[in-house]
């Protein structure tokens, strides 16, 4: 099987020049086949903002009404998405931008009303067509995927991008030996969050529960690891968890069985 790499970059590294450059450069020298995902959720916020919309959230996540879906559909699918294949074609890179609905490659459900909440028009995903993406993967073009999805019955969902790269990387990982990496603003898993060089280099699942056991894991960080093992165990080969400047590098935190 071919080696692919599938990178997840957080919105607060394309939302500005110099970190997107330097994430950038860093993305096209790593050999090899590659997809990006990203997020964008900063952009939607403020150009929301800028329209008179009020941007509502609960634990991390956007509630998504009407509204608000025309901007992160506007924010995510065209400014940020467009903005990255535009910087990848001028780096010799032959990206394509893709949401969910883009040749169906991921089809959603709209989240249901659970614990009182309506998080409106997100959605969570059923289906992806790995062979589509495979195929473009094939021909040497790099898919630029944004957060979001359809239902099939003609409506955008806003989907969380962590999820996107992880089902991604679960469906491709039948046609090629995939890699995930999420990148983001921290050297990777923490033993000490308030030590940025405690960094955790290996993790597997035994280890994972008696961190969280003993509350060096915690946060939001759980559901990105339950999530990764997840990921392992539908047939991904590795997930690695670092710094946005440091993919390609040694370091970070690296997932295994």
């Amino acid at each position: 099987m071919e080696k692919l790499t599938v990178i997840k970059v957080g919105g607060k590294i394309v939302e500005e020049p110099s970190s997107l450059t330097e994430f950038l450069d860093r993305f096209c020298a790593i050999p090899g086949l590659k997809v990006l995902v990203h997020g964008g959720g900063r952009s939607a916020t403020n150009i929301a903002a800028k329209l008179g919309i009020e941007s509502h959230m609960v634990d991390g996540r956007r509630i998504t009404d009407a509204s608000m879906l025309q901007v992160v559909t506007m924010v995510y699918g065209g400014l940020v998405n467009k903005n990255i294949v535009a910087q990848l074609q001028a780096r010799g890179i032959n990206a394509l931008g893709l949401t969910g609905a883009d040749l169906n490659v991921l089809r959603s459900d709209k989240r249901p009303v659970k614990d009182g909440i309506d998080y409106g028009f997100v959605g969570d995903v059923k289906e992806a067509n790995s062979d589509v993406l495979a195929n473009l993967i094939s021909k040497g073009i790099v898919p630029v995927m944004a957060p979001l999805t359809h239902d099939g019955k003609g409506n955008m969902l806003n989907t969380n991008a962590d999820t996107i790269a992880q089902e991604t990387a679960k469906a491709l990982a039948n046609h090629f030996e995939v890699t995930l990496i999420y990148s983001f603003e921290k050297k990777g898993v923490l033993r000490n969050a308030e030590d940025e060089d405690s960094v955790i280099s290996h993790i597997n699942k035994v280890q994972f529960e008696q961190y969280v056991r003993e509350g060096i894991i915690q946060g939001g960080m759980i559901p990105k690891l339950e999530n990764a093992f997840q990921a392992l165990d539908a047939g991904v080969n590795k997930i690695i968890i670092t710094l946005a400047s440091a993919i390609g590098a040694e370091g970070g935190t690296t997932i295994e069985k």
